[in-house]
């Protein structure tokens, strides 16, 4: 399965990657698809241009690091794609994944006494294992859920009020398929992952059409804009910190400038949450620990 992703993503690097950009020169000869060619490819990062068609055709398994390096200099991959080409080139080889863990009960405490930030806890693949009343207000009462759909990914593709929630839905859903295919490349043997893949392939275009473009991203400082129903316009920052007990977690919180009309906004609707019977802050049937 490694060996069949590494093929599909040095295809789609080499296809979107312009040959001026590589620094090559024009031939003159007419291009029947679009970016490198093999050989070109094979040029750059000095290799063969049989090795190139053997690494995109799955028929290689082991591949040196010298070998990745030429090629990833080769096709200018971003340090995301770099990181994403070694772990699915089998480098980097990750053990079994172990099953969902539970959150921590410190973790829970946190998320309760955060009373002015919208926060929660992500497993990988933005699964959502926790979550305090201001994220629920924020975005989607989790609480209703069932369990298998607490997932901020399939939440953007498939339900409708969700993915209204975005003032620019295509660039957040693209942000979601670039950070899911990093995971995917990083755990290839996490059904969980597998399957929401396989889902939202099936059921979502834009899905299945961003997934072949092979864009990866890992953890980063985000800005999200949201249309709230009951705030208005929101800017808000997207802090995203690790968790040291379980490194497959994340703590996200959600803050705006001191200040802003978003901070305005964002304290209006902590406010209107905590007059009224919201979701709760976490599930009521935690996962064990």
């Amino acid at each position: 399965m490694a060996s069949d992703e590494l093929g599909e993503f040095l295809r789609a690097r080499r296809a979107a990657l312009d040959p001026r950009t590589a620094g090559l020169p024009d031939d003159g000869r007419q291009r029947r698809v679009p970016g490198l060619r093999r050989e070109e490819l094979a040029q750059l990062a000095h290799v063969s241009v049989d090795y190139i068609v053997r690494l995109e055709q799955g028929r290689t398994r082991s591949v040196s690091r010298p070998v990745l390096e030429a090629l990833a200099d080769a096709l200018r991959l971003a340090p995301d794609e770099r990181d994403y080409l070694f772990t699915v080139a089998d480098v980097v080889h990750p053990p079994r994944p172990p099953a969902r863990p539970g959150v921590a009960a410190h973790l829970r405490q946190l998320l309760d006494t955060m009373h002015d930030v919208p926060a929660m806890v992500l497993h990988r693949g933005m699964d959502v294992l926790a979550w305090n009343r201001g994220a629920a207000a924020l975005l989607t009462d989790f609480g209703a859920l069932p369990p298998a759909e607490r997932n901020l990914i399939r939440l953007t593709f498939l339900d409708p009020g969700f993915r209204a929630l975005y003032a620019d839905w295509p660039r957040a859903a693209r942000e979601c398929v670039a950070a899911l295919r990093m995971e995917a490349g990083r755990n290839p043997r996490d059904r969980a992952l597998s399957d929401l893949v396989g889902e939202l392939s099936v059921r979502d275009a834009d899905f299945r059409a961003w997934w072949a473009g092979h864009q990866v991203r890992g953890p980063r400082q985000l800005t999200k804009t949201y249309a709230h129903p009951v705030a208005g316009p929101l800017t808000l920052d997207v802090q995203q910190f690790t968790v040291d007990t379980h490194p497959d977690q994340l703590l996200v919180a959600y803050t705006a400038e001191p200040g802003s009309p978003a901070h305005e906004a964002l304290r209006f609707l902590l406010q209107w949450s905590a007059a009224g019977p919201h979701a709760p802050a976490v599930p009521s049937e935690p996962a064990p620990e």
